[in-house]
């Protein structure tokens, strides 16, 4: 399956509101990448105080979407869930660049794709764009950990 709606993106990810920020899945291809969107409204709790006058989405959210779509990315292609007993951990962000503002009525197309896998370690090339502009680019680095109980 390559095209997944919220209630598959729920399977693969362990946010929830206000921190679930992938809405549908587009595009899944094992190891390698992924396709996903963000729709972006005036009802996100961030819009009251960033800004008022001129709502704008925090970069380090958008930062935190993409991130979310290499999560859905590595535990999809690993072939589990967060319900397996271990998540996905960000451990780095490398060269994220801002270009262009995020408002409500945008359409973020998320897009990750592997660079890397070693183990548990896994590097990806992401990006935000709003149709053909890109927003935001950064390289992600994430970590699989089980999670003792």
């Amino acid at each position: 399956m390559s095209d997944f709606d919220i209630s598959q993106v729920l399977k693969y990810l362990p946010h929830r509101y206000p921190f679930l920020l992938v809405d549908r899945v587009i595009e899944f291809k094992k190891d390698e990448s992924l396709t996903a969107i963000k729709n972006v409204t005036i009802n996100e709790p961030f819009f009251q105080g960033h800004f008022p006058h001129y709502p704008v989405m925090p970069g380090v959210l958008i930062v935190e979407a993409m991130a979310q779509a290499c999560g859905i990315l590595a535990f999809k292609s690993l072939g589990i869930s967060p319900d397996a007993g271990g998540t996905i951990y960000l451990v780095g962000v490398d060269k994220a660049r801002f270009r262009h503002p995020v408002v409500p009525g945008d359409q973020l197309v998320l897009r990750a794709s592997v660079t890397r896998k070693v183990k548990n370690i896994w590097k990806f090339e992401t990006t935000a764009h709003i149709s053909d502009e890109l927003c935001v680019s950064a390289e992600i680095m994430s970590t699989y950990r089980e999670i003792a109980e």
